[in-house]
């Protein structure tokens, strides 16, 4: 986890996880002989509260003498700004103030690299504060969204230049290693309340599961990620000495040798191959792995496009998988997708699902990917696709119109983003700009008879 002179980022919030963790970094520092930082991200989002929690982390670092960097990020206004939500918002600072600190220690390591130095093989690490609960958490949270292994496995002690020094501990041995040692720390008052899932999990499932199940639940979950873990990590190595002989220089062709192999290993394969491709992961799911392996048993000339502009065709031996070149990439911004009602629409845009049923008043749960419109307005069959000339919305109950980039500036959707949204729409009426607004004409009222759920998954089609 630490070597000798790694330099360590300390994710230090104030809160008990972080501060237990940080005793425990300055204790080790002597015997290991690792340089030691403290980073926190100052989210403008509790006021005075996060305005107390930096003073206290910048006295306790100054008391413990630690070097401490305050990164301060105006999250909600930043969250309206790029239509996230304020949690994945804060993620993204979070990694970003981390990667500066990297930047910088490499920058500095990189001019002090002279010969006679050992700085050679240093590393600077990100240590976060999280313990058995969050991994838990994150596995039931998980799991309930659907996954594969390796979303049950997430969290792990080493993973990269991400260290956990604490994930083995639980909350309780945490707060009496914090009072045993006289551990100064503060609460987070978000940590409270149940407006986010991760705090429903935390308050009401594990407690149910360690009272009415087993008391050592969370416990027997954190051997079980250890577990899987052991698993992903030998499927994954597994899957890439396969994928190695399907290689080609536009991309990779699947013959009868490889879907001959175990299907677990297939789809291993077929998710590295993809991420190879993508140069990422976000947005590519189970789905899109079945429609390839599917395309197998389908006849020569059979196609199916993918995220990220990637497209898979059955040919006379097998099934190729490449991306598009720019001619094509250009002509697919032109193409639409039928939404399947009910059922599920999977193309470049994202995955669509969408199901029917009547309205009895129930409470609208409406989210920022999830919309309820009045089906028996709908009277033509709606389809996927990106912006085109002459798209408008009906932006009120009287039925004013406007046309669709003038929603889209409003909305301020940055300009170089606009071609990327997704839209669900009729002809030229948008029914739903995903991750914004949608039409006024379709929202559910009290004489709304049958209800149509739209739920988006997936990202924008990038280049």
């Amino acid at each position: 986890m630490i070597k000798k002179k790694d330099m360590i980022l300390a994710g230090v919030s104030g809160g008990s996880d972080s501060m237990a963790m940080l005793h425990i970094l300055r204790e080790l520092q002597e015997e290991v002989d690792f340089s030691l930082k403290v980073v926190h991200v100052h989210h403008g989002i509790r006021g005075q509260e996060a305005d107390r929690d930096s003073r206290f982390v910048e006295k306790i670092c100054k008391e413990w003498q630690i070097p401490c960097s305050i990164h301060y990020y105006d999250v909600p206004k930043l969250s309206r700004e790029w239509k996230l939500g304020e949690e994945e918002t804060g993620r993204i600072v979070r990694k970003e103030a981390f990667g500066k600190e990297i930047s910088f220690y490499r920058e500095k390591w990189k001019k002090e690299n002279n010969p006679g130095n050992d700085t050679e093989d240093r590393k600077v690490k990100i240590a976060l504060a999280h313990n058995q609960e969050d991994l838990a958490e994150t596995m039931i949270h998980n799991l309930c969204r659907g996954t594969g292994l390796r979303g049950l496995c997430t969290m792990r002690p080493v993973a990269g230049e991400i260290i956990r020094p604490v994930l083995c501990l639980s909350r309780g041995k945490i707060a009496r290693y914090l009072e045993q040692e006289s551990i100064p720390h503060i609460q987070d008052s978000t940590n409270l309340s149940d407006e986010y899932t991760r705090n429903r999990i935390r308050h009401h499932i594990l407690p149910m599961l360690e009272q009415e199940i087993n008391a050592k639940a969370v416990a027997h979950m954190s051997e079980t990620a250890e577990r899987i873990s052991q698993a992903e990590e030998y499927l994954t190595c597994q899957s890439l000495q396969i994928l190695e002989e399907f290689h080609t220089d536009t991309g990779y062709y699947f013959t009868e040798k490889f879907f001959v192999q175990p299907q677990i290993i297939q789809t291993y394969a077929l998710q590295q191959a993809m991420e190879n491709l993508a140069g990422r992961r976000k947005d590519i799911s189970a789905v899109h792995y079945e429609k390839v392996l599917a395309l197998y048993e389908m006849q020569t000339g059979r196609k199916i496009s993918l995220p990220y502009c990637m497209e898979a065709r059955k040919d006379y031996d097998g099934v190729k998988l490449y991306l598009l070149n720019k001619e094509e990439r250009r002509k697919r911004k032109t193409e639409e997708w039928e939404l399947i009602v009910p059922g599920k629409a999977i193309c470049p845009l994202g995955t669509f699902s969408a199901e029917i049923f009547l309205y009895e008043g129930q409470k609208i749960e409406e989210k920022k990917y999830t919309k309820w419109l009045d089906y028996d307005k709908i009277k033509k069959n709606p389809c996927i696709r990106t912006r085109r000339t002459g798209d408008y919305m009906i932006i009120n109950a009287q039925g004013n119109t406007k046309k669709l980039n003038r929603c889209m500036i409003d909305a301020k959707i940055p300009a170089d983003q606009r071609e990327k949204i997704p839209l669900v729409v009729c002809e030229n009426e948008v029914l739903w700009m995903v991750g914004s607004r949608m039409n006024e004409r379709y929202k559910i009222n009290p004489q709304t008879r049958k209800v149509l759920v739209l739920n988006y998954q997936g990202g924008y089609q990038n280049e």
